[in-house]
């Protein structure tokens, strides 16, 4: 008999997910157990195995097609065996639950009528889009009943409400309710001028693009920099490396050097959530990764109690599975402090921005040979740069620089941290 296997929740609340790849083609034999469909979600791309064993009866979609938790993702059944007809799948029933805490996905889209409608005592004409895109619409002032959805039947997606929003907004203003336009208008789409082209964004593009632009809009941020002494650092690398014929990271070293500090100042490894401060029990530490299809941030899980090699091989194990695609949702999500070693692509100082349910990141910026006052004495050193930047909401200046100063204490002499 024919079964259905449908999408399923993968993890962290997916909602839809994108077919890349199919494994197995119609008509094909898989076996249980069997990866039948590669599907790439908001930052991951995974393989899904097959539950039952038999005849690929049916694709659920074609590659490049994005279909939702619950849809039909492939219909499995014995060779030569006809699939009965199914009736179309019932829209879901709206929901007006409240909105989820921070990082949650798992709402289905909700079908809203705008106000004006409502008054006018009209709704045949529904808004459909996705609670995650109605806040981010709220944050922008975009009125989602002057929107036109370009998503599956009409769904608003991030990417219109981005199109609708203004051309900018002032983040210390007060936040006030947009007023409904005379007329319903669109924005004129951007036109393409010479021998330019338009090109869509990618799936992590645009995860990327939202993320951002939520930190940025709802995090004050403020950016500290300074300067380390990275002399006993670059010879600790060394030496670790050369002894245990391994290559250390730099990330490895930085997330030692920042546990302490962590450990010091709790705010900087915390949730602020609503008018409360969440402070994390573990050091969960993200480390930001440039990989070919975009900026991803895997995360090394309760590094605190974890030896440097230990660190080194988890962080070379994220890298690689990072710009393989290949590392699990989990893997992705849910760090408590990040580090950015924009060293590794030449870059110096610069504004890191803090990823959204954290207070804090730091970036590493590439050492480069200066000149240093050393006990009076001029010497040539490498010198690392660094910037930390905080939610300001939670951390004040003078903590920022508490907390830099101690982090530099660290760098400088790496024996303060690798002894405990």
């Amino acid at each position: 008999m024919a079964r259905e296997f449908v999408l399923p929740d993968i993890g962290e609340g997916l909602t839809e997910a994108e077919i890349v790849r199919w494994l197995v083609p119609e008509g094909g034999r898989v076996e249980a157990d069997q990866p039948v469909v590669e599907v790439e979600t908001d930052k991951a791309v995974v393989e899904i195995p097959s539950p039952y064993a038999g005849t690929v009866l049916r694709h659920g979609g074609a590659e490049g097609e994005t279909i939702r938790v619950g849809s039909v993702l492939v219909v499995i059944g014995e060779e030569g065996e006809v699939e009965a007809s199914t009736p179309a799948a019932p829209e879901p029933e709206p929901t007006h639950a409240a909105p989820p805490i921070v990082g949650s996905l798992s709402e289905e889209a909700e079908v809203l009528v705008p106000a004006d409608q409502l008054a006018a005592g009209h709704g045949a004409t529904a808004v459909k889009a996705l609670p995650i895109v109605r806040k981010l619409a709220r944050d922008m002032g975009v009125d989602l009943g002057q929107v036109r959805g370009s998503g599956p039947e009409g769904r608003i997606t991030r990417e219109d409400v981005m199109a609708a929003a203004p051309p900018s907004t002032e983040t210390t203003a007060p936040a006030v309710e947009p007023s409904p336009p005379a007329e319903a208008a669109e924005p004129p789409p951007a036109t393409v001028s010479g021998e330019g082209e338009r090109r869509p964004l990618s799936r992590l593009r645009r995860t990327i693009a939202a993320n951002m632009a939520k930190s940025w809009a709802e995090i004050p941020h403020v950016t500290t920099f300074d300067e380390v002494d990275a002399t006993r650092l670059v010879e600790i690398r060394s030496a670790l490396g050369a002894r245990h014929d391994v290559r250390l990271p730099m990330e490895a070293l930085v997330i030692k050097a920042v546990i302490p500090a962590l450990e010091a100042f709790p705010e900087f490894n915390a949730t602020l959530d609503g008018d409360d401060l969440i402070i994390h029990g573990a050091h969960d530490i993200g480390i930001a990764v440039d990989t070919p299809d975009g900026l991803l941030v895997a995360v090394v899980r309760d590094a605190g109690p974890r030896g440097i090699l230990d660190i080194a091989s988890e962080v070379r194990r994220l890298g690689e599975g990072a710009r393989e695609r290949s590392l699990a949702p989990d893997e992705l999500t849910g760090q408590t402090f990040t580090v950015s070693n924009i060293g590794a692509v030449g870059g110096g100082q610069g504004t890191p921005i803090v990823p959204y349910g954290t207070t804090a990141i730091l970036s590493v910026g590439r050492a480069q040979e200066k000149v240093v006052v050393n006990n009076g004495d001029l010497a040539i050193a490498p010198v690392m740069p660094l910037s930390l930047s905080y939610d300001h909401r939670v951390i004040d200046g003078a903590q920022g620089r508490r907390f830099m100063a101690l982090v530099i204490e660290n760098l400088e002499e790496p024996a303060l941290f690798l002894a405990g």
